[in-house]
């Protein structure tokens, strides 16, 4: 599913128009991106919990040259999935 896929769900299940639709999606998408951009964590219970976490530089070799780099320390975003999205995929 893309999001495209995505918005016609919506768009189905809840009877708003596909512009509405997409409005909400992306709102959801942004207020999501603003919350881990600022430091904070996201739980949606029965879904997940999306979370900012910190990678350590390291040291790394190029695959082509074989020469070492430097990576440099960066924030990732983590998933864990929900109980009830687990238990609904199983």
């Amino acid at each position: 599913m893309n999001k495209n896929d995505l918005i016609n769900a919506i768009s189905e299940d809840s009877g708003l128009s596909k512009k509405d639709a997409k409005s909400a999606l992306e709102s959801v998408i942004n207020n999501i991106s603003g919350s881990l951009k600022s430091g904070n964590s996201v739980q949606l219970i029965g879904f997940g919990t999306f979370s900012v976490a910190k990678r350590a530089a390291k040291k790394g070799v190029n695959p082509a040259t074989r020469q070492p780099i430097n990576i440099p320390a960066c924030n990732t975003v983590k998933f864990k999935c929900g109980s009830a999205l687990k238990s609904s995929v199983n």
